[in-house]
């Protein structure tokens, strides 16, 4: 069985998607439409703009989840997956390729989503960390030894867990990660606590878009961040999408599920190759490939 699989925010580089852009018609138009229905030229910050453009949170977002929805799109009939699945914000990219939102519904979610993420960490200053080499209940019993508010945030491969948390949380934690055992305890040079309660606002903002917009069924099963579990189901689609902002992406058991459910192959659509490698940490005889 083939699975489709999105990239989330840390993938984009400059330049993406703009082979796309180039040479499909059906790229170019939806390019030029995801323009209209942002306000501004995301086009030309993706194409041409600067590292620091693209770090922005309120551009990395759309821009991933264009170069990787726009790219399966331009598939046609060639994008039929059994399953897929998308690493935070590639949840969203891989419902709107799954055909449970509109192109259009689906990137209106992901600005909303990308600019309060940004308040939220601007109000709270705060930070992750990647933890190496340690067990998932180590670090989970480490995190709720820590006074200020730190949490699991990424479950990305054996030994490898993301956590999120206040700047002074992130620092006792990380110290206690390495007096445990931890390889590594690495923070990441990124704007905020993401899948943490610190997101708690973007959570209530995002919350009423995403219970005001329309889903319908996907073509596949799409598995979820928050639970790891195939869904079909809208309400429970929506449901799961709103409790992603605040709760640990299960990346690990995510493919671990699907390997359980018969899959054989992994195709990554979108910039990068991160979720592959994952893959291969994760299920080593699972073929892997991508597109760009």
């Amino acid at each position: 069985m083939k699975a489709f699989v999105f990239p989330g925010q840390g993938a984009q580089f400059v330049g993406m998607g703009k082979q796309l852009y180039d040479n499909s018609q059906l790229a170019h138009d939806l390019f030029e439409t995801a323009n209209d229905v942002l306000g501004f030229r995301i086009t030309d910050l993706m194409f041409e703009g600067t590292e620091e453009d693209l770090r922005q949170t309120k551009v990395t977002q759309p821009a991933i989840f264009l170069h990787s929805v726009i790219l399966a799109k331009t598939l046609g009939q060639e994008f039929r997956p059994d399953m897929t699945a998308g690493h935070s914000l590639g949840e969203f990219s891989a419902l709107a390729a799954a055909g449970a939102l509109s192109f259009e519904q689906a990137l209106n979610l992901v600005a909303i989503r990308a600019r309060a993420m940004q308040k939220a960490c601007e109000a709270n200053p705060s930070t992750m960390a990647a933890v190496l080499a340690l067990p998932n209940e180590t670090v989970e019993q480490i995190c709720d030894t820590i006074d200020d508010i730190v949490a699991p945030a990424n479950y990305n491969c054996p030994g490898q867990v993301v956590i999120s948390g206040t700047l002074s949380g992130i620092d006792a934690a990380c110290e206690k990660m390495l007096a445990a055992g931890a390889k590594r305890a690495l923070k990441l040079k990124v704007g905020g606590a993401f899948h943490s309660p610190l997101m708690e606002p973007a959570r209530e903002e995002l919350a009423k878009a995403i219970n005001d917009a329309q889903f319908a069924a996907p073509i596949c099963p799409v598995y979820q961040n928050v639970d790891a579990l195939p869904h079909t189901d809208p309400a429970e689609i929506k449901a799961n999408l709103i409790a992603q902002l605040t709760a640990p992406v299960r990346w690990t058991q995510t493919i671990q599920n699907m390997v359980a459910d018969g899959l054989t192959e992994v195709v990554e659509l979108g910039p990068g190759k991160v979720l592959q490698g994952l893959v291969k940490k994760i299920a080593p005889d699972v073929a892997t490939s991508g597109m760009e």
